[in-house]
């Protein structure tokens, strides 16, 4: 977030978009393992975003916290980077509808009107739904498929996109605040969490960054070129392997968090033949001619 000046975008300056989604995420305290984050920085490359606009930081972030970088320009002169939430714009591939990319940092001050201002560039950009990314450390075994739990603005679309609602009740970040932002102004918006190993000492999660991109490419309906992360999610997983295995009581938690897993997964009801067929026509349709947008 330090490779642009700050830029609000005017309002005469934004492009006229075709059915724009909003997709978000937010480095610190909602991105266990940076899985949303890089996400999200994996879809701005895929899909060759352009930069739209982006937030002024002095009004939401504390400078002694969020500090600014300085580095070289020209080998001769400095510059100082504000990092920042900034927008950016691609067109979803095999459509022509757009999607716009908030690649944020949690603000540390005035949350409110924060989301205002973001609620503001989807009310004047004519965005018709928003997604969230997060992740968040859990129980959950780094064996298996990373579970992705989420949170929809209605029970129709819930059942329509298979998100399992999230019973947690606590302490919430800027991602669940937006959330609520976006419901609250009469937005559609969907929240998608995954869970992260919390024994796993390794900062980045790329497996859960995959996770998060298939439930982006299912609720969108288009293909997300995974480039190069399943690759690092296998040599991620293959790593705390090796770590757990030589460490006797991490391994003994493993096989406990594994057999938990495996007894949650057998009171999960049998999949419906129809869901199932539709989802897998779903997938031909991505993977070959593109998918058409949904």
């Amino acid at each position: 977030m330090t490779d642009r000046q700050p830029d609000t975008g005017a309002e005469n300056e934004l492009p006229h978009l075709v059915e724009p989604v909003m997709i978000a995420a937010f480095e610190g305290w909602n991105d266990a393992g940076e899985a949303a984050s890089t996400a999200l920085e994996h879809l701005e490359l895929s899909w060759d975003a352009t930069p739209l606009a982006s937030i002024d930081p002095e009004e939401y972030y504390d400078f002694q916290v969020t500090r600014p970088h300085v580095r070289s320009a020209d080998g001769v002169t400095r510059r100082i980077d504000w990092q920042t939430t900034r927008l950016s714009v691609a067109t979803l591939p095999g459509t022509e509808r757009h999607v716009v990319l908030v690649n944020g940092i949690e603000p540390n001050l005035r949350w409110r009107a924060f989301c205002k201002e973001l609620l503001g560039y989807v009310e004047k950009l004519g965005v018709t739904k928003v997604i969230t990314l997060g992740a968040l450390l859990t129980d959950t075994p780094h064996t298996r498929p990373t579970p992705v739990s989420g949170i929809s603005y209605d029970k129709a679309s819930a059942k329509r996109m298979q998100v399992e609602p999230s019973t947690y009740q606590g302490p919430t970040g800027i991602v669940g605040v937006f959330q609520n932002a976006c419901v609250e102004a009469g937005v559609p918006a969907l929240s998608f969490w995954a869970a992260v190993p919390h024994y796993v000492s390794q900062a980045r999660v790329p497996k859960a960054a995959v996770a998060l991109l298939h439930r982006v490419e299912e609720t969108l309906d288009v293909e997300v070129p995974l480039g190069g992360l399943p690759e690092q999610a296998e040599e991620w997983e293959r790593t705390v392997s090796e770590m757990a295995e030589a460490d006797d009581e991490v391994r003994e938690y493993v096989r406990q968090l594994e057999e938990q897993a495996e007894a949650d997964g057998d009171e999960l009801p049998e999949a419906d033949g129809d869901a199932i067929a539709a989802d897998f026509e779903r997938y031909l349709r991505r993977r070959g001619s593109g998918g058409s947008g949904s």
